[in-house]
């Protein structure tokens, strides 16, 4: 989002219209569409799967749920990667990994 915004009020400052109305079109667009879309995914629960996104498990009893780490562009080393960060030698010792809305991984380990 902010390399969108700073390329938005490059064009606008660096073009032959030297004036600022440009870039706070831009600007004043992005803040409104922003504010709209949220407010909508709040009042609106129906279409906030839409807007938000909905959790994907990733990983089931161990087993990473191949299908669902393509259609998320997430690969095996990747999906490995974040659970070390989280304190999780392997991927055998995790109950369930959900992809969350907000693109974390959350992993739930194996009871011992």
């Amino acid at each position: 989002m902010l390399v969108v915004i700073g390329d938005l009020v490059q064009q606008g400052v660096t073009q032959n219209d030297f004036s600022v109305t440009g870039a706070v079109l831009v600007c004043g667009t992005i803040a409104i569409l922003t504010v709209v879309t949220s407010f909508a995914s709040f009042r609106f629960p129906k279409i906030r799967p839409a807007l938000d996104g909905e959790p994907v498990i990733v990983v089931e009893d161990g087993k990473a749920i191949k299908r669902n780490l393509d259609r998320n562009r997430i690969t095996l080393e990747e999906l490995a990667t974040e659970a070390r960060l989280q304190q999780i030698d392997s991927i055998a010792d995790v109950r369930w990994a959900v992809l969350e809305t907000n693109g974390k991984i959350s992993f739930i380990p194996k009871s011992a």
